[in-house]
């Protein structure tokens, strides 16, 4: 026999052992359990994180209702109750998929909680229900061109406000190292669920002094985006609804005209609060999930002068928020519910750029309410970066 038939008989022997191998696993894989058993472990496992996955420190899986059932007019209503962070490269391995990567809430110890720190025990009270609000319909509503809705509280026609939001925003942006944006919070000590379950604590008022688990937490995440992003900002933290609730706006005035005087630059106030979505034994967890991770559903507030409010300028801050409402709505499609045109003031007399921003309810959680922080500062200085 030649060396070369050798060789060729050599080959097809090794193809036809190569060929079986698959046909032997998989007959094997059937028979036997235990190896059944292996193969379909690692047929189970993950080689990296799937689109629609949610983790969650310690917490038990309970069975979430999720009613999208259209909700009534009075869920709309606010009801006036209303970081350590590194830039890091986009296409890395991120949660949130946005410039900055914060630490969770759940994470964040306060050195200095105060004197109503956040709950560490935690009892079951009414019903958590988790609901993602879409697209609402009924005479007080009203699309806006692009994206996003308007639930027109007023007497003013929804045609002349259809008009007034093609407007562009009252206000001019430089190129600037000064800061353009103004944090604060009139409700400081809004707070959260710790996490997704079924029950609610019905003994906590969901406000604490703890600033990593309060509004100040919502505002580092918007101001971490926004500086990632070039935007400079003043973020004021101070608690201006306790020992005492009543007083919290005139409170909140007074912190934030000095900051205005000292700082001209400065074009947007934010006011940034938490809704309170409920009714008889129930609570209301209104989300939406983006980019596989589920973000607090937000609400902005823009108020309209009755003739009695000294605010002659609201119109122009209805320019603003159909402005910022359309570049979230399409930035993150489903983040928005309506915006809230009403007779409220809110302080919104100060600059043509004021707005109030209920992110989530207290049903939400804190990481819910982080990351609608950061689209919320992702979205905000995109938009002003664009009109620079």
């Amino acid at each position: 026999m030649t060396r070369f038939r050798k060789r060729k008989i050599v080959g097809a022997v090794k193809l036809c052992v190569l060929l079986s191998v698959p046909f032997c696993t998989a007959f094997l894989a059937k028979e036997t359990p235990q190896i059944k058993e292996i193969f379909d472990t690692l047929g189970s496992v993950s080689l990296g994180k799937d689109v629609g996955e949610k983790n969650f420190i310690n917490q038990p899986e309970y069975n979430l209702k999720r009613d999208e059932s259209s909700i009534n007019d009075s869920f709309m209503l606010s009801e006036g109750y209303g970081v350590k962070a590194e830039k890091y490269d986009s296409d890395s391995n991120s949660d949130s998929g946005s410039g900055v990567k914060l630490v969770s809430p759940l994470d964040m110890v306060s050195e200095n909680p105060g004197e109503k720190p956040y709950p560490t025990d935690w009892t079951e009270g009414g019903e958590i229900v988790r609901t993602t609000y879409g697209n609402y319909s009924g005479t007080s509503f009203f699309y806006l061109e692009k994206a996003g809705q308007v639930n027109n509280k007023t007497d003013i026609p929804n045609d002349t406000l259809y008009s007034e939001s093609m407007c562009l925003p009252n206000f001019t942006v430089s190129d600037t190292d000064e800061p353009l944006v103004l944090i604060y919070h009139t409700h400081t000590t809004e707070s959260f669920e710790p996490y997704v379950r079924e029950y609610y604590d019905s003994t906590f008022n969901y406000r604490t002094t703890d600033e990593t688990k309060n509004m100040v937490m919502v505002g580092n995440a918007i101001q971490a985006e926004l500086e990632a992003n070039g935007i400079g900002v003043v973020h004021a933290t101070t608690i201006h609804d306790y020992p005492s609730y009543n007083g919290s706006y005139e409170r909140s005035r007074e912190t934030i005209l000095p900051i205005l005087e000292e700082n001209p630059s400065i074009k947007v106030v934010l006011d940034i609060h938490r809704d309170a979505i409920s009714g008889e034994g129930f609570a209301s967890q209104p989300y939406v999930e983006i980019d596989g991770k589920e973000a607090a559903q937000i609400m902005i507030i823009s108020g309209c002068d009755d003739g009695t409010m000294n605010m002659p300028d609201y119109m122009k801050n209805f320019h603003f928020a159909c402005t910022l409402q359309q570049q979230l709505e399409t930035d993150f499609p489903g983040l928005t519910r309506p915006i809230l045109f009403d007779y409220r003031h809110y302080n919104q007399d100060l600059t043509t750029g004021s707005l109030l921003i209920e992110v989530g309810s207290h049903g939400n959680t804190l990481e819910q309410v982080q990351y609608s922080g950061q689209l919320i500062g992702r979205s905000l200085a995109d938009l002003l970066n664009s009109m620079k």
